[in-house]
């Protein structure tokens, strides 16, 4: 117990952080618990008080998901080239006015409208967030403080507790109506807004005045990167089956009902576990942890795959896959967003994690388009299972060779600021 309280002493450690990585780690938890006050309820919305079609439905939810990850590299880009905080801010203003749109919509236009809205904000803040905080923990780190990766394991953990806190108030709020909820969400982002306005302190633009287009350039000259970022398209794919494959599943099964559930078990193993596996892994393992964590999401669906071909009875394949598919998101994400700094040189971040972001959503929308098909072809249950698990076991093997051969993913881990403080 002392052991784990230990480890757990890095969340304490957050009130000792500088205030800019205290804000952006905070301002993690209000993003997703502003989120998912409405997303969770967004498609019942639609179709049992607006009387929409599973059609339109579907397109506005597509379109979200467009509007946010297809173009996350158009949001790092303009983050190097204007600086993230006047790029961050911009799309908190854009994420409230999506949100008042959705709000006071009753017809296709204004739910467009505010879809691609709120969509598009994540597109400019997420990146330019990331980016910064990349930067900002970097220099921490070589100034002896926590390690970025630490910084990062926190700010997985603020946004799980924003995931499982967002539809809990969200619930509560539906109670009302639809625009109660939507207009509660704008208000947090509203707060988020003048947080970040008076407590994240002006930076020039650390590529200001240069073409944007020479960020992407930079980029695209990076071949290591450009592997990593397609060996790491499979994790948000991966992550994407808890929305499209698991209720599948546990509709199968007769389960429907415990989607909730697996939501929140997958929220409360990062809250309780990601810290102390974040520093057993980078202790262990460092760079290697991404082939590791690759291996393990395989595992998630090959698992999986095994129990329903082999008849197992009701829930237990989908309470394995959520089990091993979080594992394995806690091993892989923190070591991950720190090796965008590395292969990176820490130029460009936002360009950087932009592209990463924006491959994941090509990723999602080739992936998910044949998995859908495989769900809907009424064969074999286990199959679609079988066929994503192929997914990320390429990506191990991918990240297994980038580890091997590129430089900047081979030095030691960096001790903690505990390590280093030990006798």
């Amino acid at each position: 117990m002392r052991a784990l309280l230990r480890r757990w002493s890095v969340l304490g450690r957050l009130s000792g952080l500088p205030g800019p990585i205290r804000l952006i780690v905070l301002g993690q938890l209000a993003f997703n618990t502003g989120f998912y006050l409405v997303l969770p309820f967004f498609a019942l919305h639609l179709t049992r008080d607006l009387g929409f079609g599973g059609a339109l439905v579907g397109l506005l939810l597509g379109l979200r998901t467009f509007s946010q990850q297809g173009l996350f590299f158009l949001g790092g880009a303009l983050a190097d080239r204007f600086g993230t905080r006047p790029v961050a801010l911009t799309g908190f203003v854009v994420r409230i006015l999506g949100f008042l749109l959705l709000a006071l919509a009753d017809g296709a236009v204004l739910l467009v409208a505010g879809t691609v809205a709120t969509g598009f904000a994540a597109a400019l803040f997420s990146p330019a967030v990331e980016a910064e905080l990349a930067r900002r923990a970097g220099e921490l780190e070589r100034e002896d403080g926590p390690t970025r990766s630490e910084a990062f394991a926190m700010f997985g953990v603020a946004g799980e507790v924003g995931v499982v806190l967002g539809p809990v108030l969200g619930s509560l709020l539906l109670t009302v109506d639809f625009a109660a909820t939507t207009f509660a969400a704008a208000g947090v982002f509203a707060a988020v807004l003048v947080a970040f306005a008076r407590g994240m302190p002006r930076r020039p633009a650390a590529h200001a005045g240069e073409p944007v287009l020479a960020g992407w350039g930079e980029v695209l000259r990076n071949p290591a990167f450009l592997a990593f970022t397609a060996a790491y398209s499979t994790w948000l794919l991966s992550y994407n089956q808890l929305y499209l494959a698991l209720p599948v599943e546990l509709e199968r099964v007769g389960a429907a009902g415990m989607l909730g559930l697996l939501f929140v078990l997958s929220a409360v193993l990062v809250v309780l576990g990601q810290i102390p596996l974040a520093e057993l892994v980078r202790r262990r393992l460092g760079a290697r942890a991404l082939p590791v964590g690759f291996g393990v999401l395989a595992l998630a669906f090959a698992a999986t795959a095994v129990l329903i071909g082999l008849g197992t009875a009701g829930p237990v394949p989908a309470v394995v896959f959520v089990v091993l598919l979080t594992l394995g998101q806690m091993t892989v994400v923190p070591v991950a967003q720190d090796a965008v700094g590395r292969l990176a040189g820490e130029r460009r971040l936002g360009a950087y994690f932009g592209v990463l972001a924006s491959g994941g959503g090509l990723g999602v929308l080739g992936g998910s388009a044949l998995l859908g098909s495989l769900l809907e072809a009424h064969g074999p249950p286990a199959l679609p299972w079988a066929v994503t698990a192929a997914l990320p076991l390429a990506s191990a093997v991918v990240m297994g060779v980038l580890v091997r051969r590129v430089p900047a993913l081979q030095a030691d881990p960096p001790l903690t600021s505990a390590e280093r403080n030990s006798p």
